[in-house]
Order: structure tokens, then C-alpha cells, then sequence
């Protein structure tokens, strides 16, 4: 650092920085605080720059501009006028300080997102797949501040164009809001540029129901095949309409038999929610079955491994396609499990609380399986009509409505008619 009186004609011909060193400042000695840096691969020009101590008593360097740009002249009045604002008690670093401040997208869901939701969240691993394979990438640099709806809109219809189903564009977007939306809640971010993005709402619902025919097919093959533990797994999940996961963790300890119930822990309840489910005579006889209790502590144990199912995949794969059925999965079971209820007349109240959705509208997707019971509720009305119409007659009067004959024409109307 050399501090001299800065001149035009000294920036004009002497910006050159000494043998042996990288950047050179010529400090003002007329103007303190102001002084020209010049970098050795870069001679015979510099930046003008205004040296100053913030708040905390930092010192802080604050570009003016370069000498190829501005003269020495204005850069004077402007580092004066620095150097008012300053003792106002304005700081010209703060905007940068402040940009620099806010956490990347990638800061966000690796040092925040994915910790928060790995204790919380079920699916965490999934999130963590879906941030790797797409986002991070296209957002990761970006800090949060400079996120853009236009940008994230940008991005869902690139994953349809790329071959991705709407449907897992749709949960990109989600779990990106998701974030954002707890990043509001941590004070790292005011809005949330992924909110009134609009989804693609694809209805992608997939559901088998056997008829009959096929019922009978697949429980043949439960009742006969030599894997005795995966059939009874299946039969426990038709007969309650759990969800596979829930069947592999239960435990002796959750079912009280003389009571017909099993309560499945909130651990263990997609809903998170403890939960019990009625146990009908036909999980009570899969029970019945099970060789496990008093020896193990679950309910369904690996005969080989000596432990608990963790997965029938490869299994019930063989057991669909020997029963005809290649097409139905082990979720299919559950679905099936709710059409019996809803078909039997049961209401969606019923058949929500027992399979333990914890949104109405979820358990709406089976209304339509109703048809018995919508055709009875639409014979009512046709009764009280009918029963209406055979009082009218046994009174002696038409009923409403009821078709009249039309009067025969008097002699004057029909001399006016001719």
C-alpha cells in the first residue's frame, strides 16, 4: 500500500504494479480512504475504491468504479459522497452482505430440508431422490432470494417434456413448496415464488377389482400354494384392508383376539395416528393359523431367515400370475377389501374410519363402487311416488302430474272452431 497524492496524470501513466507482487493499492493522501487497486496481469489501469469501517467496526471496501470508466475527479465525489452517507449511518456492502446472507437452494435442503423431514417424514428418502436427480441441478446455485415463479413453472413442464409422468412433475413442485414453505417458517425467505404454480392434477388412480371369478381364482391359490406365510399375509391383508406395511410390523402385543381388534401404533400408521381395525372372522381364522405366537414377537416371520418380512415382492409376483391375475397389485388388496364394505352397504364414514383415511375425500374414490345401494337409495323415491299415486286413486282423484283427458269441446266452441 503507498499512499500519495493522486494526480489524473499519475493514473494516466503510472498504474503499474511493483515486480514481485500481484495488486498494488496507491492510497489518496489528499482524499484518505480512497485509493486505486491495479492487479499485475492487468497494468496501466485500476478501481477506484472507497475504504470504510461499518457498524461493528469492520473494515469494508466499496467499488467506485474503474479508471478507464470514470475520472479521478468523479471518483473523489463520489467517495465523498460515500463517506457522508456512511456517517448517517447508511452501509453501501449492506444489500451485498445481506444477498450473500441468503442460504442457496442446495443449503436449503441439504443442511435443512433433509435433516427436518428424515424425523418426520416417512418418504424422506424419496425426497431426498427427487432433489438429487432434478432440482439440485437446476436450482441448486441459485440462492432462495432469486427463485422465480416463471423459473419454477419453467421447470414442471421441462419434466413433462423430458418423459416424466404429471404426476411425479406434480410432486417436484410440491415437495419444492413444501421446502420453501419452511423456509418462511425459518425466517430464510419472505415468499414463496413455488406458491399459484399450477399442477397438472392428473388423475393417475389405478385400481383392480376382481370380479367373482377372479376372487375365487386368487383364493385358490392362497388357500393351496406352499408359501404358506406370503398367502397368509395376502388373506390378512384382504380380510382387513391394512396396508402392507402395516401387516409386516404388527405385533403380537397390538392384537387383542377376544375383542377383535388389532390397534396399529401412530409409528406404524401412514396417518401417524393410532388407529384400531376390526378383525372379522376371516382375519381372526388367518390369525388362527399363524404359528408365531409365544415364539416370536411380529406376527408374520421368514421361516428361513427367522426374522420379519420386510418384503413379498418377488413372491406375490409368482402368486398373481398362478392365480391369473398379473395385473393385480398388493395395494389392489386393500381396494378390494373397501369394495366389499361399500358394496354391502356400508357408508364412506364407515369404510373411512376402518381403513383410516384421515381426509373424507380420499375414501370418495370407492363412491363409485356404491351402485347397489345408490340404486335402492333411487328406488326409495320411486316407492313414495308410486305410494303417493295408488292414494290419489283409491281417493277417487288424479294424482299431480297424472295425464288428464282432455274436455270434450261444448256445441258453442265447436261452432266457433268451424
Amino acid at each position: 500500500m503507498s499512499i500519495i497524492n493522486l494526480t489524473a496524470a499519475f493514473v494516466a501513466t503510472q498504474l503499474q504494479c511493483p515486480e514481485g507482487k500481484s495488486r498494488v493499492e496507491f492510497c489518496d493522501s489528499e482524499l484518505p480512504g480512497l485509493y486505486v487497486e491495479v492487479r499485475s496481469n492487468n497494468p496501466g489501469q485500476g478501481t477506484y475504491y472507497w475504504r470504510y469501517k461499518d457498524a461493528t467496526g469492520k473494515t469494508c471496501h466499496q467499488k467506485i468504479g474503474r479508471t478507464t470508466e470514470i475520472t479521478l475527479v468523479e471518483a473523489r465525489r463520489k467517495a465523498k459522497q460515500l463517506k457522508a452517507e456512511i456517517s448517517l449511518g447508511a452501509d453501501p456492502r449492506g444489500a451485498a452482505k445481506a444477498q450473500k446472507a441468503v442460504v442457496t437452494v442446495a443449503q436449503l435442503f441439504e443442511d435443512h430440508y433433509l435433516p427436518y423431514v428424515r424425523q418426520r417424514k416417512r418418504s424422506w428418502k424419496t425426497d431426498g431422490e427427487m432433489y438429487r436427480n432434478h432440482l439440485r441441478d437446476r436450482f441448486g446455485h441459485l440462492r432462495l432470494n432469486q427463485l422465480s415463479r416463471v423459473q419454477i413453472q419453467r421447470f414442471h413442464s421441462d419434466l413433462l417434456t423430458g418423459g416424466l409422468a404429471p404426476a411425479t412433475c406434480d410432486h417436484q413442485i410440491k415437495m419444492l413448496r413444501h421446502a420453501l414453505n419452511l423456509a418462511i417458517d425459518w425466517d430464510l425467505l419472505d415468499v414463496n415464488p413455488a406458491a399459484g404454480v399450477p399442477l397438472f392434477n392428473t388423475d393417475n388412480k389405478v385400481e383392480h377389482y376382481m370380479d367373482d371369478v377372479e376372487l375365487e381364482q386368487l383364493l385358490t391359490v392362497l388357500r393351496t400354494d406352499h408359501r404358506r406365510s406370503v398367502c397368509q399375509i395376502a388373506m390378512f391383508l384382504l380380510s382387513t384392508g391394512c396396508r402392507l406395511n402395516e401387516a409386516l410390523c404388527a405385533t403380537w402385543d397390538q392384537v387383542d383376539i377376544p375383542n377383535r381388534v388389532w390397534r396399529i401404533p401412530a409409528l406404524n400408521s401412514k396417518s401417524k395416528r393410532v388407529r384400531s381395525v376390526p378383525l372379522n372372522d376371516s382375519a381372526i381364522d388367518v390369525l388362527g393359523q399363524l404359528q408365531t405366537r409365544g415364539e416370536f414377537e411380529h406376527l408374520f416371520i421368514n421361516r428361513r431367515t427367522r426374522k420379519p418380512y420386510t418384503t413379498i415382492t418377488k413372491v406375490w409376483e409368482r402368486l398373481r400370475k398362478k392365480a391369473g391375475l398379473p395385473h393385480l397389485r398388493i395395494h389392489d388388496l386393500r381396494h378390494q377389501y373397501a369394495s366389499f364394505l361399500v358394496n354391502a352397504g356400508r357408508t364412506l364414514y364407515e369404510v373411512q374410519q376402518i381403513l383410516g383415511h384421515s381426509n373424507p375425500s380420499v375414501t370418495t374414490r370407492y363412491a363409485h363402487l356404491s351402485s347397489k345401494s345408490l340404486q335402492e337409495a333411487a328406488n326409495s323415491a320411486s316407492a313414495a311416488i308410486k305410494g303417493a299415486t295408488l292414494a290419489a286413486e283409491l281417493a277417487g282423484r288424479p294424482a299431480d302430474g297424472a295425464a288428464q283427458a282432455d274436455p270434450v269441446p261444448d256445441a258453442e266452441e265447436s261452432a266457433v272452431a268451424a
